[in-house]
């Protein structure tokens, strides 16, 4: 099939795009490179610097390669920016994802795979999250990719052959396995790469702070549900291979357990061979206790199902990867 990558030069992006390559497809990248990575981008896919507000050019992009498919990535993924630039939000996620649309009615391209978020269900309080729970998002980050679901939606509905997905995305993390791809986020947020730049001396890393260590679970610290970057690209994947005229379909991405923010540090210090030093900080507004995804879902309709269900095999193919690239890709 011949598909779009749009942010393929990103961390999520970038792995979808190496695992749609190897599995036979024609890959087309698309990135502005604001925080993408070109040398991110696998050997052999072609690759189009374009911004999604640029309509007409993404259009002649689809039609020139003949696009079947696209998976939309691109996007701004801060939660705590996504609350101090609200408006540069919308602009970018919501807007961005309409001049795309635009793009494929032009061009003529009936399906879309959109990269969501379990943020669109705010703070829930059953546990795990199925997704038949009500989307609430409490951040304009969740309320873009609510918005952007909501978008395709309606554009759907007015089209009768268009396919969609959306991709509810719980903690993603590590790096592809034979090192190849890695996670370079500028300013770094996610847990499991600070705890790694801490081990290999990073200046301004060198001391992890846990955020709070007194909620209701079983160390005190916050549970997640950790998916492999890997198994997401391949659900993605599986999900795209199923699409048929007019379907609509959405899934939760987790493994459907959690680890603690103490696991997940133990398990870089024995991954590691390092006594990575933390403090206990105060809680951080609107973290929740615990989340992780029901998948069944996805897993009874399309027989997917992660490798990577063991926190230490998630970390240990992140450090193989910061290992070896300690300034990510040094651009």
């Amino acid at each position: 099939m011949n598909v779009l990558v749009t942010g393929g030069a990103g961390y999520i992006g970038s792995h979808a795009a190496q695992a749609l390559h190897l599995a036979g497809h024609n890959v087309v990248v698309m990135d502005n490179l604001y925080r993408g990575h070109q040398q991110a981008v696998p050997m052999g896919v072609a690759f189009s610097q374009l911004d999604l507000n640029q309509t007409n050019d993404i259009c002649e992009l689809l039609s020139l390669h003949k696009i079947e498919c696209v998976m939309h990535f691109a996007a701004l993924a801060y939660v705590g920016e996504s609350i101090e630039q609200p408006l540069t939000y919308y602009q970018v996620n919501v807007g961005g994802t309409l001049s795309l649309l635009q793009a494929m009615e032009t061009a003529g391209v009936r399906r879309i795979v959109f990269s969501s978020s379990c943020t669109t269900y705010g703070q829930p309080k059953t546990i795990p999250l199925t997704e038949n729970l009500p989307q609430k998002p409490i951040s304009p980050y969740g309320w873009t990719k609510f918005i952007g679901e909501q978008l395709i939606r309606d554009y759907a509905r007015a089209h009768d052959s268009f396919a969609y997905a959306f991709l509810r995305y719980f903690n993603v993390a590590g790096c592809a396995e034979d090192g190849s791809l890695g996670e370079d986020h500028r300013p770094e947020t996610h847990l499991i790469p600070n705890l790694l730049f801490a081990a290999i001396g990073k200046e301004s890393n060198n001391e992890m702070t846990i955020f709070g260590d007194d909620y209701n679970t079983p160390d005190g610290t916050c549970i997640r549900d950790y998916i492999h970057v890997e198994d997401l690209a391949q659900a993605h994947i599986a999900v795209m291979t199923a699409l048929r005229d007019g379907d609509q379909r959405f899934y939760n991405l987790g493994i459907g357990k959690g680890y603690s923010v103490k696991q997940v540090l133990d398990a870089a210090k024995r991954i590691c061979g390092v006594d990575i030093p933390c403090r206990i900080g105060s809680r951080r507004d609107g973290d929740a206790p615990q989340l992780y995804a029901d998948a069944s879902k996805i897993k009874e309709e399309l027989d997917w199902n992660p490798r990577f269900t063991d926190i230490n095999a998630i970390v240990q193919t992140a450090w193989k990867w910061f290992q070896s690239n300690p300034n990510g890709y040094g651009d």
